[in-house]
């Protein structure tokens, strides 16, 4: 009788590759597959929720603030931009060029519960906050409960 090893995770890592490929064939190339070479660039995105507000933090590193646009336009957020490839020097080449670059535009439906007018964003350090109040009513209200006596 002959003992296989138990890889319990193989099957998972084959799943996560069709799955991958799936959204690559229905969507096209995902952001994380976006190379210096295809002119494709999808910065980071991170959105999170409070109480209060979302928030969507992108990564824009080494960008400058008078290159990144922001509009909403019919409920929609769109972010655009172009990161841009430096250019060597006289008689300097690249051997590798791994740093994304290109132009790119990312839109984000945003909830109805959104105060559209008081919208805020910032940029510092190659990192651009937006920051969207949610509307009165979309906010946790607490009920009181009163006695029934």
């Amino acid at each position: 009788m002959e003992l296989a090893s138990w890889q319990p995770f193989e099957q998972l890592d084959t799943f996560q590759s069709r799955i991958n490929e799936l959204f690559d064939k229905t969507f096209g190339v995902s952001p994380m597959a976006s190379n210096a070479a295809t002119g494709l660039y999808y910065p980071a995105v991170d959105i999170l929720e409070s109480e209060d507000s979302y928030l969507i933090r992108a990564d824009l590193p080494g960008m400058k603030q008078e290159d990144v646009h922001l509009e909403v336009q019919e409920g929609v957020l769109t972010l655009r931009g172009e990161r841009r490839v430096e250019e060597p020097a006289n008689g300097v080449e690249y051997h590798r060029v791994e740093r994304r670059a290109g132009t790119f535009s990312r839109s984000f439906y945003l909830p109805q519960a959104i105060k559209q007018d008081g919208i805020k964003a910032t940029f510092r350090d190659g990192i651009l906050d937006i920051h969207m109040p949610k509307a009165d009513e979309a906010k946790p209200r607490k009920i009181a409960i009163k006695s029934a006596n």
